[in-house]
């Protein structure tokens, strides 16, 4: 026993045979690259002397990353980008959301989020819909926003067929049962219900902003079902909707990682000449009307301190949306350098999906910055709780070159990460082939972004400005300024108020 205690205090010294084989064999290895040591004073930014130079992989140009489109003998486009891997993201993306629901009822595509994937001619109900797609590992999901409706599946590539088959079934031969109406007039109801009831103001306040700013028209119209239209919408309702904007010329099939060849020779098996569940009269009442910016305020004073989580009430706030017209996606020569303006004074961002939400980093965390884009507007936001719509207006004065060149990183480096997701390349090839029927690349985009300069920042930031901005006010709002004194500040060089309102001092 003596001898093996004696063995291992001469191990954990390092002395004796093992302790000079350990110092012999191990460390020098290594040794001479290490932070400390023989090169102490090499910037992170050079390369370590004596360190092979890396060999990167590289393509034959970009034609292998290009997005492939096809268009039906109907009009439905297919669309595919490549991406290896076991598993593909396909889904069915319409031109169709709240904004074109003037003419009806308003709260249809809220409900039809809510009854996607239910009953159709094929399956008996939703849980044979998740059952035939878990044979493929697969699930399924459904959004709609303001004008666009999408239903996705992720599934191993090997079940395509059957993947592309039950989209076509769900989209196009619902059922829409009284007993599944009426179970989504129930989901509908808690939602409303909820969403006054959140702590989070983010819901409500996007609602407020878009009503302000699109004052009953288009995308200012209500993407949720207002509680009075709960119960008069029907099957019979969603059926004359349902004519007129799922046609084959207002959908595109998107897939990534999949075979083109093989997705349009699904999209013909079960897409071309199929008769819809309303029948196959033509859609005679389509909306086409052009987003009308109007500008304005929404107000709306509720004590939210009643919503905390804990025993602990939340203080007292007030929630300020401020946007701002500017111009859609479709107008290259100035839509790269919106989601820049957020970015330029020296702030961080946030990568998300279809926004560009933007976090301070030196004045408060709750304030954010992000760009709504449509086809035909985009309305850039501020959500803050003071006075940081200061730093947009000096945008419209000197632009700091470095700050620019700062935001444009920031925001290249977001793109990047984003389209790393497959379901996120999936709904930029959807929403891109569907809005302009082709696809710009990363790349492409870069280049875009890279190519904004301060000048253009400048006049975009001026433009904006001279327009009569869209107000969003939640909460205690005793000290909120009047919309003519918010239009003041956003147009004069300073921002300033009068020093009567401590809510923007």
């Amino acid at each position: 026993m003596a001898a093996v205690v004696l063995a291992a205090t001469r191990l954990l010294r390092g002395s004796g045979s093992w302790g000079c084989s350990r110092l012999r064999f191990g460390p020098p290895a290594y040794r001479r690259f290490s932070s400390g040591g023989a090169y102490p004073n090499i910037p992170l930014s050079s390369p370590l002397p004596g360190v092979p130079k890396p060999v990167f992989a590289t393509v034959d140009g970009q034609e292998k990353f290009e997005t492939k489109v096809t268009t039906l003998d109907n009009g439905l486009r297919v669309a595919s980008q490549n991406k290896f891997g076991q598993f593909c993201t396909v889904g069915i993306l319409i031109n169709s959301g709240s904004r074109y629901e003037a003419k009806y009822l308003s709260g249809i595509a809220h409900f039809l989020e809510k009854l996607a994937f239910s009953s159709t001619a094929r399956f008996d109900s939703k849980d044979e819909i998740l059952l035939t797609l878990e044979k493929h590992g697969g699930i399924c999901d459904c959004q709609t926003s303001r004008d666009t409706t999408m239903y996705a599946v992720s599934a191993d590539s090997k079940g395509l067929d059957t993947v592309v088959g039950l989209l076509a079934d769900v989209v196009l031969q619902p059922r829409l049962t009284d007993e599944e109406v009426e179970m989504t007039r129930m989901a509908v109801q808690f939602e409303l219900e909820d969403l006054n009831l959140r702590p989070d103001p983010e819901p409500l306040l996007t609602e407020m902003i878009h009503e302000a700013a699109y004052r009953e028209n288009t995308v200012g119209l209500h993407r949720f079902c207002p509680t009075e239209n709960i119960a008069k919408i029907n099957r019979e309702v969603l059926h004359s909707y349902l004519r007129n904007y799922y046609t084959p010329d207002r959908m595109v099939l998107a897939g990534v990682g999949v075979e083109h060849e093989h997705l349009v020779d699904c999209a013909r098996k079960y897409l071309l000449g199929v008769q819809p569940a309303w029948g196959s009269a033509e859609a005679v009442d389509i909306d086409r009307s052009v987003a009308q910016y109007t500008g304005g305020i929404a107000k709306l004073e509720r004590d939210m301190s009643n919503v905390s989580l804990g025993p602990t009430p939340i203080p007292e706030l007030t929630h300020i949306m401020v946007g701002l017209e500017s111009c859609s996606f479709l107008v290259s020569p100035v839509w790269p350098a919106q989601p820049a303006l957020p970015s330029v004074p020296g702030i961080r961002q946030r990568s998300s999906c279809g926004v560009v939400p933007i976090h301070s980093v030196t004045l408060a965390s709750s304030r954010h910055h992000w760009v709504y884009n449509y086809e035909d507007t985009a309305p850039p936001c501020i959500h803050c709780p003071e006075n940081h719509h200061k730093e947009f207006i000096l945008m419209g004065g000197t632009v700091d070159a470095v700050e620019l060149e700062r935001a444009k990183t920031q925001l290249t480096s977001m793109l990047m990460m984003n389209l790393e997701s497959r379901p996120v390349i999936f709904e930029d090839v959807g929403r891109q082939v569907l809005a302009t029927r082709s696809r710009k690349l990363p790349h492409e985009l870069c280049t875009l972004i890279r190519n904004v300069k301060p000048e253009d920042v400048k006049r975009v930031a001026s433009k904006m400005l001279r327009g009569k901005p869209a107000v969003a006010a939640l909460g205690d709002l005793t000290d909120l300024p009047t919309y003519e004194h918010i239009q003041t500040a956003l147009s004069s060089k300073d921002g300033r108020l009068p020093r009567t309102y401590r809510l923007f001092r």
